[in-house]
């Protein structure tokens, strides 16, 4: 199972629209506390439509519980990476870490000893960011596809 980590969102769809990339590839989401919504909220269930209930969601309130849960190691998404994320090779039970909309990973999260490298996802020159949710399927689609696509992942 790959794991998705979600460090300290702040928008509501963008955590529903990982619900439904849950749902759909069999990842584990794991949402790390302060989030910047209610798990109530109805933006996110609008977001996660009827896929929350074929989800697997766990709200933490550190990186640390969230990362003990991942037996693999750690990629954190920054564009302040060299490495592209084509360029690794994902294994099963791996997490992909990604940072809040506004700000992206904190230093304290891209050096926690559990990661194991910063990526990248390519952009052409002068733009900022992509939005969370796209990186996350991004990400998640390319490492799933390097495995093989297997079912219940």
């Amino acid at each position: 199972m790959l794991h998705i980590v979600f460090f300290e969102p702040e928008i509501p769809g963008n955590s529903g629209a990982a619900i439904r990339l849950s749902a759909c590839t069999g990842a584990m989401l794991h949402l790390v506390e302060r989030l910047g919504f209610d798990m109530d909220d109805a933006k996110l269930r609008r977001a996660g439509l009827d896929y929350h209930d074929l989800a697997h969601v766990k709200v933490h309130s550190d990186l640390d519980s969230a990362l003990e849960e991942i037996p693999g190691q750690i990629w954190a998404f920054t564009g302040h990476a060299t490495t592209l994320y084509t360029d690794v090779a994902y294994a099963d039970g791996d997490g992909l870490l990604f940072g809040r909309e506004s700000v992206g990973l904190s230093e304290e999260a891209m050096n926690h000893p559990r990661v194991s490298e910063r990526v990248r996802i390519h952009m052409r020159e002068g733009v900022r960011s992509l939005n969370l949710a796209n990186s996350a399927s991004i990400a998640v689609y390319e490492a799933w596809r390097q495995l093989g696509f297997p079912a219940g992942l």
